[in-house]
């Protein structure tokens, strides 16, 4: 067996010494020292051989095992200096290239418009919070004042989960990010000043100005003295941190469920500034969000007396803010993950 083993490393550095390409020398490197090698098969049949002829061919088989390596390692140093020397030499190097630009990545436009808008509201004192997408029909629809047989579910184009008998226990896909006003109330008492961004669904055809699934800031506030110039002086702030102290707002009725009053804020149209164009429908206004004053029966439901506490509430469409800014004209846009529309922001 010695002489086997210096036969081995006879023959496998007479090898190594012919090898000229790394692919040659990986394989080389499995033939000689690869766990089917015979280097490997000596070793492992140590146990099997008396004490005095073990000692003696492990010892041999180790230094053959060494080099072997330690020529490997030579070898593939040899060749890499060899192959980026004749690369040079082809092709050549300007050092004084600037590099190649690493790709990085970005946050998506409504994940930055949705960041925009809670700062605006924190630091106004509102905490944020969400809640589930998948609600109960109670919290979307009856806790809100919109009863199974109220006209203002047309409104919805509900996805249902569940179809039950008992409308209260059926299960859906949220509309709108307002049913987190019953769940917020239900837990905390007043004063309360928080919002809600999150997912909402709608089953309907998709176009322009429609998607099935969108986002929706919803945000609500509650104590002793609120009144509507509290709601106003809180969205007006909103408005000038979004989109300019210069830019002009308009409040008007608009009726909504679960407010009373409602009503409808607009914001001075950013392409034509009030003068009419195809943008704002030829108004001059830009309609933003739906808000309105808690109504009575709303509070009652969660336990909080109307006589002692007010309070509002408003929801907007976050894909509109960066549509509206940016001349976006089509909304599924931003769900097309079309990366050369995802750079621009």
């Amino acid at each position: 067996m010695l002489e086997q083993l210096k036969e081995l490393r006879l023959k496998a550095l007479n090898e190594l010494s012919r090898v000229g390409e790394l692919e040659e020398l990986e394989s080389w490197r499995i033939h000689n020292l690869g766990k089917r090698s015979k280097l490997t098969q000596v070793l492992r049949s140590l146990a099997s051989l008396p004490l005095e002829e073990r000692k003696k061919t492990g010892a041999l088989a180790n230094e053959v095992k060494l080099a072997l390596e330690s020529g490997l390692v030579e070898k593939e140093k040899s060749l890499k200096e060899t192959y980026l020397a004749s690369f040079l030499g082809q092709k050549g190097l300007d050092i004084t290239l600037p590099g190649r630009p690493i790709p990085v990545g970005r946050l998506h436009p409504i994940t930055q418009a949705l960041e925009e808008i809670c700062n605006v509201f924190t630091r106004m004192g509102f905490q944020v919070t969400e809640g589930p997408d998948v609600e109960w029909d109670y919290y979307n629809f009856e806790a809100l004042n919109i009863p199974p047989d109220h006209p203002a579910r047309d409104m919805f184009a509900t996805l249902w989960i569940d179809s039950t008998e008992t409308t209260e226990k059926a299960r859906l896909l949220r509309t709108h990010t307002s049913p987190m006003q019953i769940r917020i109330m239900e837990k905390e008492r007043p004063p309360i000043r928080v919002i809600v961004p999150g997912r909402a669904y709608r089953y309907e055809a998709t176009d322009v100005t429609h998607e099935s699934m969108f986002y929706q800031v919803e945000g609500l506030a509650i104590d002793t003295n609120i009144t509507l110039a509290d709601l106003k002086g809180t969205l007006f702030e909103f408005c000038h941190g979004i989109f300019g102290k210069e830019r002009k707002i308009r409040f008007r009725c608009d009726y909504f469920p679960f407010v009373e009053p409602g009503v409808e804020v607009a914001i001075e149209c950013l392409n034509c500034h009030g003068a009419g164009c195809r943008l704002c429908s030829h108004s001059g206004w830009l309609e933003i969000l739906g808000a309105g004053m808690v109504h009575p029966d709303v509070l009652r439901r969660v336990n909080i007396d109307p006589e002692i506490y007010s309070g509002f509430a408003f929801g907007m469409g976050v894909e509109r803010i960066p549509m509206l800014r940016y001349g976006i004209d089509d909304i599924r846009l931003f769900y097309g993950n079309e990366l050369r529309f995802l750079k621009q922001f």
